[in-house]
């Protein structure tokens, strides 16, 4: 396995120390009765997510996404582009995405309707690009794929930080703004992918 692969896979793998970190126990492990003589620990393990996990899972997720571009920059330069790569780049880099989408959702930082638009776009674009591929057409992002995520890795983070260090100064509600825009591109650029490649697909 090459060295872009597995900065890929260690991306995947950083999904689930991600999700620790930012999603807090649920309300059954803490009340259930078979754990009760830990019930001291869980609650203060529940706490300190609560209170600075978000911050720490912004950490290992401005981490995980930077990796995203590095993999890629790696295989091109030094030719080491496989078909394992071409398939788990774009799998890594929406499990990141849809992990912390969801956490956000359940810390009720974020409106669902954000996260599921965001989502249920991946997919149908995953879809797509799979139906392309089963033909022998590879689909490149284009500039607004790549826009689309960069406004998301910056309204995941700002969400997940509640806008520090912005929220020293000002009350202004950046994380709100940014998640709107992130949300208007995701599905701008999805409806400009699906446009400027239906046409292969039929020719094919």
């Amino acid at each position: 396995m090459n060295l872009p692969n597995k900065i890929t896979i260690s991306r995947i793998f950083i999904v689930p120390l991600f999700m620790l970190f930012v999603i807090p126990l649920p309300e059954w492990m803490l009340n259930s009765n078979i754990l009760e003589f830990a019930r001291p620990t869980l609650i203060s393990i529940n706490d300190f997510i609560l209170n600075y996990g978000n911050y720490i899972g912004a950490i290992i997720f401005i981490i995980a996404a930077s990796t995203d571009g590095v993999d890629g920059y790696i295989a091109r330069k030094t030719k080491q582009i496989t078909n394992m790569g071409i398939f788990l780049d774009p799998i890594a880099d929406k499990l990141l995405i849809t992990a912390a989408l969801i956490a956000l959702v359940e810390r009720n930082e974020i409106s669902g309707w954000a996260a599921m638009i965001i989502i249920a776009r991946e997919l149908l674009i995953s879809g797509f690009r799979i139906v392309a591929a089963s033909e022998g057409i590879i689909l490149a992002a284009g500039k607004l794929g790549k826009l689309k995520t960069v406004t998301q890795i910056v309204a995941i983070v700002a969400s997940l930080v509640r806008n520090f260090p912005l929220s020293l100064v000002s009350d202004f509600p950046f994380d709100s703004y940014i998640m709107f825009l992130a949300v208007i591109i995701t599905i701008y650029s999805g409806y400009d992918y699906l446009a400027r490649n239906s046409k292969v697909l039929e020719k094919r």
